[in-house]
């Protein structure tokens, strides 16, 4: 890029970074808005997109793949998105696939059922399920089936923890424990009381923490985690990366919780993508956990 392109790109760039931490103020509309200037920022031009790809019987049911040209062994990424287990899509999270696919990752971006119409445990076993469609499918894709993580923000994050720390949701999907390699949680609630929170529709009715939440369902043989925490996050209370910790190393599971500064519980999945890195250390972060724990 020339010097004289990027510094027409710049104020665009500050009005999204702008629109971005608003949006995490402002509520759903805001944000889809700010995604969508995000995506529109982003090119996938030389990728190898594959969108709409089905792993199970529901509508939601779908998956977009962004693979690298000419990708060999490549690690295969899962990613989940957020929205409070009530809304959010695949669609609005193309720079992610965008931007781990031009890390050298094979890159799945799902869809997943929503509540109040789809409570606890269903998108949890679609998370299991979309990994389970990413390793089956790895090969066409020029991935390593046994190189497999999981990311999610937000709720996704909640889902990408959960369904890989309890052992039943990865047996029941029919994945070999071992496949998956690691675990990126971006801003998650995993440790926290959904009865005293809006959130409640996406759990049981009579559903308890001690029954639901991931920090209480840690197995021993867990892969690594990464766990996010937005500085600035008031969405979601640091509190659960620090109980989600704890619970890990109590089970003596390798875990980094890693706090990025300045960043709020929207732009920390914002700094994911390419044109914002300036933002913080989301993508960096995510990378280098990546590139440490893949299959070599």
């Amino acid at each position: 890029m020339s010097s004289r392109s990027a510094r027409r790109l710049l104020p665009a760039l500050g009005l999204l970074a702008l629109g971005l931490t608003l949006a995490a103020c402002s509520g759903q509309t805001a944000g889809a808005g700010a995604q969508g200037l995000l995506n529109a920022a982003v090119s996938t031009r030389g990728l190898e997109v594959t969108r709409d790809q089905r792993y199970g019987p529901d509508a939601r049911n779908v998956l977009d793949v962004y693979a690298p040209p000419n990708a060999r062994n490549a690690p295969v990424v899962l990613f989940v998105h957020g929205g409070s287990w009530q809304s959010g899509d695949k669609e609005g999270h193309k720079f992610v696939g965008e931007s781990l696919a031009r890390a050298g990752y094979v890159t799945g971006v799902m869809n997943y059922r929503l509540a109040p119409q789809n409570r606890y445990p269903a998108y949890i076993q679609d998370t299991a399920a979309a990994l389970r469609w990413m390793r089956d499918n790895a090969a066409k894709f020029g991935g390593n089936p046994d190189s497999l993580f999981v990311s999610g923000h937000s709720a996704g994050a909640f889902n990408a923890v959960e369904a890989v720390v309890n052992e039943r949701w990865l047996r029941e999907a029919g994945v070999p424990i071992r496949a998956v390699r690691g675990v990126i949680g971006i801003a998650g609630p995993y440790s926290y009381d959904f009865r005293d929170f809006q959130s409640r529709v996406a759990f049981p009715e009579g559903g308890t923490p001690d029954e639901i939440m991931p920090d209480r369902h840690v197995r021993p043989d867990a892969p690594p985690h990464l766990l996010l925490v937005a500085e600035n996050d008031t969405t979601v209370h640091p509190q659960n990366a620090l109980n989600m910790e704890a619970a890990l190393k109590r089970a003596g599971v390798p875990v980094t919780r890693t706090v990025l500064p300045r960043l709020n519980h929207i732009t920390v999945v914002g700094a994911l993508a390419r044109p914002l890195t300036f933002l913080g250390g989301t993508r960096q972060t995510v990378i280098d956990f990546i590139e440490a724990h893949r299959l070599k």
